[in-house]
């Protein structure tokens, strides 16, 4: 029987664009299970499972939270736009705000990018907003499955 809790979903989804480590992917499933989300959009060079390194990091959270693939990210957030979802970009830019500032409108859709190259210029200009992370020290940016464990837990509260 599965628990109760595992059925309770927010109306959070989330996107997850040319993520190319599958450990991380892995993280954010298991980390989207423990949120709450309500799907995951996996995109472009995304892994997706059944993979082994996927569920190393997961451990049976991908079998849970529902998700689905797409190879075009663009057709995905056109699709959710349509459907009245918010989407927001997990990103440092000139017009990022403190992701503890955002005023989300449920549903909402968070964008997060390439590890190294972050979210496209083409997926930011379809998005309603991009909040960022402050960071403090000298390094600018944090591992994505961890920047994704703190935005989607301010967004799913």
């Amino acid at each position: 029987m599965r628990n109760q809790k595992s059925e309770i979903r927010n109306d959070v989804y989330i996107l997850l664009n040319n993520i190319r480590s599958l450990h991380n992917v892995g993280s954010i499933f298991r980390t989207s299970d423990g949120a709450g989300v309500k799907k995951l959009f996996l995109c472009g060079q995304t892994g997706y499972p059944p993979r082994e390194e996927i569920a190393k990091t997961a451990l049976g959270a991908e079998e849970i939270v529902p998700w689905e693939y797409y190879i075009d990210p663009i057709d995905c957030i056109k699709k959710l736009k349509k459907e009245g979802i918010q989407i927001v970009a997990l990103e440092q830019t000139s017009k990022s705000i403190d992701y503890k500032k955002l005023k989300p409108k449920y549903p909402i859709c968070l964008v997060v990018g390439h590890e190294i190259d972050g979210v496209s210029k083409e997926i930011l200009e379809l998005c309603d907003e991009a909040i960022e992370i402050p960071m403090h020290g000298e390094k600018q940016s944090l591992n994505v499955s961890v920047a994704f464990g703190i935005a989607i837990y301010e967004l799913a509260k």
